[in-house]
């Protein structure tokens, strides 16, 4: 059922014109990039112009119905971008707003990369080391890895209590740092884009629990 819905889904997105950029995505089973994906979940990310569309969408698209009626379990994550830069297939989908947005709470952020078929094994070698060291850092919440190609085009999608863990996992963990240098002098990818985003809402349950946490607005979204 998933093989199918991720060709099925393109026809429906791509004349959408509510959806402004969209990836059909495959997940892996622990939490980051992965080898191994999880044939039972997959994943859509998607823009849009503002949360009217994005109900709008849910309501009454084939995507937003086919999901109730087929899936045992959704969750949704609604996030406001804070900062973003690199590339996505050439496009910059990512855009923060021109106004102040506060991020004293959670944020969420999203790596992802097109790994030269070169420097796939460079890649893939340190992978395991990285995502150990994620998920023992302060601050971190949760997270899952999504694929676009299978090898070659990966991202992860996590979540932090606050910036400040994010900053501490990123520029002050050895493992990652050191990865992040190795990376940089052997030109690992033809393309990256690093982005952070402030969650607005989460729905629904992953994987298999509900995925709830403090918002900077003081309210506690987990249903």
């Amino acid at each position: 059922m998933g093989f199918l819905s991720m060709a099925l889904f393109r026809l429906f997105l791509y004349p959408d014109s509510r959806v402004l950029f969209y990836k059909l995505l495959g997940t892996g089973k622990n939490g980051t990039f992965d080898m191994k994906p999880d044939f039972f979940s997959w994943g859509l990310l998607a823009t849009w112009k503002n949360k009217e569309d994005f109900d709008d969408f849910l309501r009454t698209s084939f995507i937003g119905k086919y999901w109730k009626l087929f899936s045992s379990e959704n969750w949704t994550i609604l996030c406001q971008p804070l900062q973003s830069h690199g590339q996505w297939d050439g496009k910059k989908p990512f855009h923060s707003t021109s106004e102040q947005v506060s991020c004293e709470g959670p944020v969420a952020v999203l790596t992802r990369a097109t790994i030269r078929v070169s420097k796939l094994r460079a890649f893939w070698s340190n992978v395991g080391a990285v995502a150990e060291e994620m998920k023992r850092s302060e601050g971190f919440i949760s997270s899952v890895g999504i694929g676009e190609v299978p090898f070659l085009k990966q991202a992860t999608f996590s979540i932090w209590e606050n910036q400040e863990s994010i900053d501490a996992f990123a520029y002050k963990k050895h493992t990652h740092r050191q990865v992040i240098k190795k990376t940089r002098a052997g030109q690992w990818y033809s393309e990256e884009l690093f982005a952070r985003f402030v969650p607005v809402a989460t729905y629904g349950t992953f994987p298999g629990s509900k995925l709830s946490f403090q918002f900077s607005n003081n309210e506690v979204l987990n249903n």
